[in-house]
């Protein structure tokens, strides 16, 4: 066996490396500084909460924001992609270049996943796999050979994750069971999401896509603790602008037991995002509410599911005023071209397709989107 760091010796026993959550004392989170961010990040979630449900038609907001994370999550793994790509595919079928195509399934592994949450209230290692199996588009499971080492700059392996596949299940099933049956003693959910991303990311379970995986349960458990009603937060932008301390912070749970500034991390992170988000969702609604007004004043043919189309791709196609407004192919093109010749979509062509681009919304969802997203892995 490779020879390891000797500030990871306490993690060569798999027993001894990843302890069940279930065993830490929780009056350790009650620190003044904790309790204090804790404070703002439950305020900005239940702000944002109160905001999207504001929104006539919460769908546009799944589909819209959890395209941003899915890119800025595939983004931490170094599969970079563009705006443009990504809304000129609009599912994984269609997207052309494979990075697009692996942030696509990215939504909708999270749709799907969400869609079992919100069926059930429950985050089930079922639903876990689910989400896995989406992401890579292969059913491998579990792992059930060892995984990678984590090395340092010097090409030491500071930590191995469990290796055995029996150790993997039954530390899965443990996790599973701390997100259902909270430990002894008061633990704000917030704290428990920390504490479930850090060890669901030292469990590895999978051969690929751990990281997006675990992304994704951060904003599912938000949902299941009924913190948020619709997965839109941003977490993955704001570990992309500090990935350095996320793999800082991770590591020093390993090496020093460091869990209170692990948690201080991910509540800042839910906090800032929250904040982000919700800047968006109101500037969401008010282009909503702006595009409304022009379209019932000017135009005779308006209706909510077309507006709702423009807002749910922000690069719509004649096909989707097709299907989603249930009209002709002759009169959904009369449609997008009239509001192209007057100035409220840009019509146009890439390869053999028609594009109609509500430029404010793309505008508005890209903003700030190209921060950080070609850093290394």
């Amino acid at each position: 066996m490779t020879c390891i760091d000797s500030r990871a010796f306490l993690y060569t026993s798999p027993a001894m490396r990843l302890p069940p959550l279930q065993s830490l004392d929780a009056t350790r989170f009650d620190q003044p500084a904790l309790l204090k961010r804790l404070n703002v990040a439950s305020r900005g979630l239940a702000e944002l909460k109160g905001l999207a449900a504001s929104i006539p038609n919460q769908s546009i907001l799944v589909s819209t924001l959890t395209l941003q994370e899915a890119r800025d999550s595939s983004a931490i793994e170094n599969i970079i992609t563009t705006q443009d790509d990504l809304y000129r595919g609009d599912d994984a079928i269609d997207a052309t270049g494979s990075a697009a195509k692996e942030v696509l399934r990215y939504r909708q592994a999270l749709q799907a996943g969400y869609a079992q949450v919100q069926a059930t209230g429950l985050l089930t290692l079922n639903t876990i796999l689910q989400i896995q199996t989406a992401l890579e588009a292969n059913r491998a499971g579990f792992r059930k050979v060892p995984g990678t080492a984590l090395r340092d700059g010097a090409g030491r392996v500071v930590y191995e994750p469990p290796q055995d596949a029996n150790e993997i299940r039954r530390l899965m099933g443990e996790l599973e069971h701390f997100m259902h049956e909270p430990p002894p003693g008061a633990m704000d959910p917030l704290v428990r999401m920390a504490l479930v991303h850090h060890q669901f990311e030292s469990i590895h379970p999978f051969y690929d896509g751990n990281g997006r995986t675990g992304r994704i349960i951060n904003v599912l458990y938000l949902v299941k603790e009924g913190l948020l009603d619709i997965p839109v937060l941003y977490l993955s932008r704001h570990i992309v602008r500090t990935k350095p301390d996320y793999y800082r912070l991770l590591q020093a749970v390993r090496d020093d037991d460091a869990w209170e500034d692990w948690v201080a991390y991910m509540l800042d992170a839910v906090a800032n995002t929250a904040s982000e988000t919700i800047d968006t969702v109101r500037a969401i609604r008010d282009l909503l509410s702006q595009t409304k007004q022009r379209l019932r004043a000017d135009y005779r043919f308006y209706s909510q599911d077309l507006l709702n189309n423009l807002f749910h791709h922000p690069y719509t196609r004649i096909e989707f005023v097709q299907r989603e407004l249930g009209v002709s192919r002759v009169t959904a093109t009369r449609y997008l071209d009239t509001l192209a010749n007057d100035g409220v979509l840009e019509k146009m062509r890439v390869g053999r397709n028609n594009y109609y681009v509500n430029r404010p919304l793309f505008a508005l969802l890209g903003k700030g989107a190209e921060t950080g997203t070609t850093t290394g892995r």
